[in-house]
């Protein structure tokens, strides 16, 4: 490559020693980004299985108790682990939302049909 010349539209920057050290940084982002849809993935099995069980058993699905719990339990992991509880709160009412999709899908196999507001 000549000094004239632009860096490859990939190349965050024109200086080898950062663009190497921003793309090894990538890759473990990328890591990261796989190992947390395979953690996701492994989540909903299990939760996939507690909406069964409560729509096999006809359990009323909120438990608001334990969603208090939650909320506090994760709220304060993420701040211990540095995160913005904020972030964290976000990323768990999308996760919950999901799940509330599944139960809801599952609750009307079994032939119930009421709104699943809980993630546990």
């Amino acid at each position: 490559m000549s000094t004239n010349s632009q860096p490859p539209a990939d190349d965050p920057t024109a200086d080898p020693q950062i663009r190497q050290e921003i793309l090894r940084l990538r890759a473990s982002i990328d890591n990261i980004d796989a190992a947390l849809m395979h953690l996701l993935a492994e989540r909903f099995k299990f939760t996939h299985r507690v909406g069964e069980l409560k729509a096999q058993a006809a359990v009323l699905p909120a438990d608001p108790a334990r969603d208090r719990e939650q909320i506090q339990r994760l709220t304060s992991i993420a701040e211990a682990a540095g995160l913005d509880p904020e972030f964290a709160g976000q990323f768990r009412e999308f996760i919950v939302s999901e799940v509330i999709r599944h139960h809801t899908k599952i609750a009307q196999e079994y032939g119930e049909v009421r709104p699943l507001d809980t993630y546990s």
